[in-house]
């Protein structure tokens, strides 16, 4: 694996990205990332760890031995010291290579981004390459099916785009039933913390729910990968296009955008988000509630990779129309109608008359969240 790192740190203009994903803490993605970076550093790469996390795991620190660790910046919140990369002094030091942990990380108020995949972000784009790590639940596409399967509202996010990104994801997988026994024996968290993970993340029926997401996360990246034509690799559009119809209403918005995401992530196509703004919804008419979920709502869209469009008009369905057949667009989806039946065979609905009328695309329908399961992080 280090090889094939090698070759893309050498091959390619841009700086490469790669990421070990896992279902769970203590899988090993931080040992595999250090001794990557070891690997490397003995084929003469300048290799530098921006910031690793042991959490006192004796096999982690044994890994990081013998590399070069960058001095952490040290912020005062609330009256505590609290350490973060400290980037400025990264992108100072200018490594070819920069290993840098739990891309999903919240940074102490007061850095210059709020979360380390912005960090990383700002890395790439500094032209230097990055080895990082990620959970799987930790996707923000994935966060009503990680809800759904587990229970666990995961509360620390990250916007697919970043892996999407990425020019390796590497899965490290290890079977539910050894996870348990190197929780059982303290090598992932302290001895009193054991009992209560067992019983509430680290149950088989999680991990083996996390397992399956974590490996087919994986082909679809590898999946991704081998879609991609020379004109896609340097720029180009692909030959399918998404299309998210949002209206201001709040409703399930965000599972509508997290399931475009993931559509349009497992066709490997670029993807627009379209708000159709009525005579009703001008910002003198539109109420303060609904003005403030959409602008959130926009703001997740962008974060997960979507080009957002606004359009104007009282014929929802005709803009719809001319947009999707002005894209060439091949998928859309829309949110379950919350008309009453009789209604809507009265008035009709926006979903009905553009399936009617734009027969050639492909509608994809999302229902609502089952009831007190689609509660938000704050």
């Amino acid at each position: 694996m280090a090889d094939d790192f090698l070759t893309l740190l050498r091959a390619r203009r841009r700086a490469p990205l790669k990421i070990y994903l896992g279902m769970a803490a203590g899988v090993g993605k931080t040992v595999a990332m250090l001794r990557e970076g070891r690997r490397l550093s003995e084929e003469g790469v300048d290799v530098v760890c921006g910031i690793v996390e042991t959490h006192g795991r004796k096999e982690t620190a044994a890994a990081l031995e013998g590399l070069v660790v960058l001095p952490r910046r040290t912020l005062q919140y609330r009256g505590v010291p609290l350490e973060e990369l400290d980037l400025d002094a990264l992108l100072a030091r200018r490594p070819a290579v920069a290993l840098v942990d739990e891309l999903a990380h919240t940074n102490v108020p007061g850095s210059r981004h709020d979360k380390r995949w912005e960090d990383v972000e700002e890395i790439l784009d500094a032209g230097i390459s990055v080895i990082a790590t990620l959970n799987v639940q930790h996707l923000e596409s994935l966060h009503d099916l990680v809800l759904r399967e587990t229970g666990v509202d995961v509360r620390e996010r990250i916007p697919d785009r970043v892996v999407q990104r990425a020019d390796e994801v590497v899965v490290v997988d290890l079977p539910p039933s050894e996870l348990t026994e190197r929780l059982r024996e303290g090598k992932i968290y302290p001895p009193e913390k054991v009992e209560h993970a067992l019983r509430r993340f680290f149950t088989e029926k999680n991990l083996v729910a996390l397992r399956q997401l974590a490996l087919r996360e994986v082909a679809n990246a590898v999946e991704r990968r081998a879609r991609r034509s020379p004109e896609e690799e340097s720029g180009a559009v692909a030959a399918e296009r998404v299309m998210v119809s949002m209206s201001s209403q709040p409703g399930a918005t965000r599972r509508l955008l997290r399931q475009g995401a993931r559509l349009a992530g497992g066709l490997a196509s670029r993807w627009f988000v379209v708000y159709v703004r009525t005579r009703d919804e001008t910002p003198d008419r539109i109420d303060a509630a609904s003005l403030r979920s959409l602008t959130e709502n926009i703001r997740l869209a962008k974060e997960l990779g979507a080009e957002v469009v606004r359009l104007e008009g009282d014929d929802v369905v005709a803009a719809l129309r001319e947009f999707a057949r002005k894209k060439g667009i091949t998928h859309a989806v829309f949110g379950r109608t919350r008309q009453s039946r009789l209604r809507e065979r009265l008035r009709g609905s926006v979903l009905a008359e553009f399936m009617r009328t734009v027969p050639e695309v492909d509608v994809v329908v999302v229902g609502d969240p089952p009831p007190d399961r689609d509660k938000e992080a704050p």
